[in-house]
C-alpha cells in the first residue's frame, strides 16, 4: 500500500467566543475565524487518512512546505512505514529547521498515516497504542484571552453552565485572573497559560502574586520557551506547578526539559512536534520521569483526534483533553467530539474514528 497523493487543505471557519477576544499568541484582537490546515493522504488502494497541522498564521508557510517538499518526497513510499518515513524526512529536511513549518507539516503527515494504518488493520488508533482505558476522557474548557474582567466572568460562568469543572485561562492581567477565580468559585480547577511573556525574575514575582488564585498549573511563564533551566528555577521558587511543552518540537527538547526538572506537567502538541509517533515517545519519557502529560490540543480536527487516542491509551488517571472553547459556525465532525458534562467520548470508528465532513470542507475551504 503506497502513498499516491498528499494534499494540503486550508479551512477558515467563523466562530464567536462570548464577547470580543483580545490579542494573543494566536493572532490579533477581535479574531473571528479559525484557520486550520488539514492534510489528506490517499493510497494506491483508495484508503484515505487525515492529518492536521497547527494552524493560524503559520498556515501559508506550512502549506508551502507540504506542497514543495514533503508531498513530493512521500509519493510512492509504503504508507505503513510510518516511523521510517518520519525519521527519513526529518533527516532530509533538518537544514530548513527542526521547528516550525517543516515539522508542523511532518506532524500532519504522521497523523494521517496513523489514520490509514488503523483503517487498514480494522482497528481504532488507540488499539494500536495499547487500547483505551475507558470510553470517555475528562475535558477542560480552554478559553480565549479576553483581557476584560466582565467578559472573563461571563464566559467562566458560561463554561460552568456547559458542564466543565476545569478551565484554562489565557490571561496575563492579575485583576482579570482574579475575576475569573471569583466567578468560578473555590472548587473549580483553573489553569493559566500566559504564552511566554516574562523573564525569570518577572515570572517569580508574578507567581508569588498568583498563588492566592490556587492554580493547578502555570503554563509557559518564561521567555524564551526553551529556557528549561529558567523553568526549573521557577519551579523551585514557586508553589504553583509549572507546565510547558507546546513549543517543543523534537524528542531531544523534551528529553532536555525533563532531565533538568523543568516541569510538573509536560504538554506535547502532536500537530507541531511529530504527530502520534513522537507523542507516544514523549509520553513514555514523561512516565519515566514521573511527570504528568496533558497533551496540547488547541485545534479541533485530526490533531484533536490524535490527542484523544494517545491520551486514552497512554495517559494516566488524571489526564484531560483540552477543548478549544469556541462557538464554531461549523463542525468538521458534526458535534461528535463536543464534550458533554465535561467529558469527551471516544470515537468508535476505525483509524482516528471520524473523517471530516466533506460538505464542511467544500463550504469553508480557502486554499
Amino acid at each position: 500500500m503506497k502513498i499516491a497523493a498528499v494534499e494540503a487543505i486550508v479551512l477558515r471557519i467563523p466562530f464567536t467566543v462570548g464577547g470580543r477576544s483580545a490579542a494573543g499568541a494566536w493572532g490579533k484582537d477581535g479574531l473571528q475565524a479559525a484557520d486550520s490546515l488539514l492534510v489528506k493522504v490517499t493510497t494506491d488502494t483508495g484508503l484515505v487518512g487525515w492529518g492536521e497541522s497547527f494552524g493560524f498564521t503559520a498556515i501559508p508557510a506550512v502549506k508551502a512546505a507540504i506542497e514543495s517538499m514533503i508531498a513530493p518526497a512521500c509519493v510512492g513510499l509504503e504508507a505503513g512505514s510510518i516511523e521510517a518515513i518520519g525519521q527519513d524526512l526529518q533527516r532530509r529536511f533538518h537544514i530548513f529547521g527542526r521547528s516550525g513549518a517543516v515539522m508542523f507539516g511532518l506532524s500532519a503527515l504522521d497523523i494521517a498515516l496513523w489514520d490509514i494504518a488503523g483503517k487498514a488493520a480494522g482497528v481504532p488508533v488507540h488499539a494500536m497504542l495499547g487500547g483505551a482505558k475507558g470510553t470517555r476522557l475528562p475535558a477542560y474548557a480552554s478559553l480565549i484571552r479576553y483581557a476584560d474582567r466582565d467578559a472573563i466572568a461571563v464566559n467562566v460562568r458560561r463554561a460552568l453552565g456547559d458542564g466543565y469543572r476545569s478551565l484554562k485561562l489565557h490571561e496575563v492581567d492579575l485583576a482579570v485572573i482574579a475575576a475569573a477565580r471569583e466567578a468560578a468559585g473555590p472548587e473549580i480547577e483553573i489553569t493559566l497559560d500566559v504564552n511566554c511573556p516574562w523573564s525569570l525574575r518577572e515570572a517569580v514575582d508574578m507567581a508569588a502574586k498568583l498563588e492566592p488564585m490556587r492554580l493547578r498549573w502555570l503554563e509557559e511563564p518564561i521567555w524564551p520557551p526553551e529556557d528549561f533551566q529558567g523553568l526549573a528555577a521557577l519551579r523551585g521558587a514557586s508553589a504553583i506547578p509549572v507546565a510547558a511543552g507546546e513549543n517543543a518540537s523534537t524528542l531531544i527538547e523534551f528529553q532536555q526539559m525533563l532531565a533538568c526538572g523543568a516541569v510538573d506537567v509536560v504538554q506535547p502538541s502532536p500537530a507541531k512536534m511529530g504527530g502520534i509517533t513522537e507523542l507516544r515517545k514523549v509520553m513514555a519519557l514523561a512516565n519515566a520521569h514521573s511527570v504528568a502529560v496533558m497533551v496540547h490540543t488547541f485545534y479541533d480536527g485530526p490533531g484533536l483526534l490524535a490527542s484523544i487516542h494517545a491520551t486514552a491509551a497512554l495517559g494516566d488517571n488524571g489526564s484531560m483533553v483540552e477543548w478549544r472553547y469556541f462557538d464554531m459556525e461549523a463542525d468538521l465532525y458534526g458535534g461528535a467530539l463536543r464534550p458533554r458534562d465535561g467529558y469527551i467520548y471516544m470515537p468508535t470508528g476505525l483509524g482516528l474514528g471520524l473523517d471530516p465532513d466533506p460538505t464542511v470542507i467544500a463550504q469553508y475551504r480557502v486554499g
